[in-house]
């Protein structure tokens, strides 16, 4: 675990103005902590403005503060001339923010825990044993003097929920227990965190829930399993995309099943891949592979093809990266 660099607290501390984002298709640790590094650098004075080019899950609305997140592809006003950096979260390259050729007229400081970062920043802020960006952050406010407030330490420990797999998966160091004792001392609220992400699902989730599990398939034994969605499902569920975030969990959940995939038609046609494994089943690699990212039990991608072929060759992937 790194300290954050003198160059970064430097840039923070003389800026007045930042625009803050992340990745497309916004995770837990997307939201949550680019909320909470927004209102931690409101909390010492500066200007924050959260611009994500995809809308918020609605899993992760009930953050207090996601009321202004700026989503979609049209800069904020005033953009960039009234901005001094864009601080770019959990992206391992400036073109998974889907605003890249915008964000690139600011100076970048890049905060990330991935693997493969590109280290495209003007400050590069990089820790790949950090359990999530979230922590980092957390990390970051100390560095700053800044004492998170309830609603900024519930955001930030959201981060290491989603992105530990509820403290499961091999990233739930002895850092992120420390960190999330640190951050509910601090005001962050558990049991708030917990039903927003295992007891508030909108009913579209639900019914798409079973739309997806009529479609599991296991393979190679029963140590791989898939599950598809396509268009149809989701108009019969009255379900958004952003119902699906978190569905992936149900198969890898199988007795027996070591990696699973959710292979989600988009509007455009293709088509995401969603990865998990367990333990030291590394299936980042096999997303970095085609273009994707994520971490050793957690990734994804994009692809083309139709749905039945494409599982057919993720399954045969993923039978490949167990040996």
């Amino acid at each position: 675990m790194t300290k954050p660099p003198d160059n970064l607290l430097q840039a923070i501390r003389t800026g007045h103005r930042f625009v803050v984002s992340s990745h497309i298709n916004p995770d837990g640790d997307a939201v949550g902590s680019a909320i909470g590094l927004a209102r931690i650098l409101r909390s010492i004075g500066k200007g924050a403005v959260l611009w994500l080019r995809d809308e918020c899950p609605a899993l992760y609305r009930p953050l207090p503060g996601v009321e202004a997140i700026r989503a979609g592809e049209v800069p904020p006003a005033k953009f960039p001339e009234t901005f001094d950096a864009a601080i770019v979260l959990e992206c391992p390259s400036l073109d998974r923010t889907g605003l890249a050729e915008e964000l690139g007229k600011l100076p970048i400081l890049n905060v990330d825990h991935h693997l493969g970062n590109e280290h495209y920043g003007k400050v590069n802020w990089i820790d790949t044993a950090a359990p999530s960006v979230g922590e980092m952050i957390y990390r970051l406010a100390k560095g700053l003097n800044a004492a998170p407030d309830r609603d900024t330490a519930t955001s930030l420990y959201l981060t290491l929920v989603t992105d530990t797999g509820g403290f499961r998966f091999a990233n739930a160091t002895p850092d992120a227990f420390e960190a999330a004792a640190e951050l509910v001392r601090g005001g962050a609220q558990p049991q708030r965190v917990a039903q927003w992400l295992y007891e508030s699902r909108p009913e579209g989730s639900m019914r798409l829930l079973g739309e997806m599990l009529a479609t599991l398939k296991l393979h190679h034994e029963g140590r791989v399993a898939t599950v598809v969605l396509d268009g149809a499902m989701f108009e019969r569920a009255s379900a958004s995309p952003s119902d699906s975030e978190g569905l992936v969990d149900y198969p890898r959940s199988i007795a027996g099943v070591e990696t699973a995939a959710l292979i989600r038609e988009l509007a455009d046609g293709k088509l995401k891949v969603s990865l998990r494994s367990r333990g030291e089943v590394d299936i980042q690699k096999l997303a970095l592979k085609h273009g994707g990212g994520g971490h050793r039990n957690a990734a994804g991608y994009t692809a083309e093809g139709s749905l039945e072929e494409v599982r057919e060759r993720v399954a045969e992937q993923l039978a490949g990266v167990l040996g």
